[in-house]
Formats: C-alpha cells, sequence, structure tokens
C-alpha cells in the first residue's frame, strides 16, 4: 500500500512524505505507482524548479520526502494543497492501495 503523510502547521502543508507500493499490479504496469510518483514528482519540481524554492528533498525506490521552511510552504499552499486533493481522489478511487494521512505538528 501507498502511503501519503502531509504535515500540516497552523493549516500549512509543511511538506509530505511518500512511501510504500500499491502492488496493484506487477511493477512496469500498475497504473497507481505511475499516477502517485508522476504527481509527487511534479509537485516536487514545481516547487524547485518553477517557483524556486528551497524544498528538502530525499527519494529512494518507494520513498519521496519534501519538506520546506514555514515560509517557502506559505508560498507553497496552492501547489500543496492541489497535490493533497489529487492523493485524495485516487485514494477514494482506490482504497485498498493508497492511505492518505495529515500530521498536524
Amino acid at each position: 500500500m501507498i502511503e501519503a503523510i502531509f504535515t500540516v502547521t497552523d493549516k500549512v502543508i509543511q511538506g509530505f512524505e511518500i512511501s510504500g507500493h500499491s502492488d496493484y499490479s506487477e511493477e512496469g504496469s500498475d497504473i497507481i505507482c505511475a499516477a502517485v510518483s508522476s504527481a509527487a514528482y511534479m509537485t516536487a519540481n514545481t516547487l524547485t524548479d518553477v517557483q524556486s524554492l528551497a524544498a528538502e528533498i530525499t527519494e529512494q525506490d518507494g520513498l519521496m520526502k519534501v519538506s520546506l521552511s514555514p515560509k517557502d510552504a506559505k508560498a507553497a499552499e496552492v501547489v500543496l494543497n492541489g497535490f493533497l486533493l489529487h492523493l485524495n481522489a485516487l485514494s477514494e478511487q482506490y482504497k485498498d492501495y493508497i492511505k492518505v494521512k495529515i500530521s498536524e505538528v
């Protein structure tokens, strides 16, 4: 199962961590993993390359973690809320394969 955890402070998303694999189908043809990965990379690239924000990004097989300073998180609010909305929609459609959590700190 893919687990996405969004870290929120004062109602502003500070970052996210996505881990796991959906196991919806075999590697290379898993549409759920592809959808989540594509959206996560688009979000990270938009933050760093389009908005020029200093995001701290960690990526490995089956893991992506993005963290922002409070100032940069406020500037990234629309992008991060859009990503959360997208993952929530995917998790409603594929309940057994994606779990989205909010961690308030």
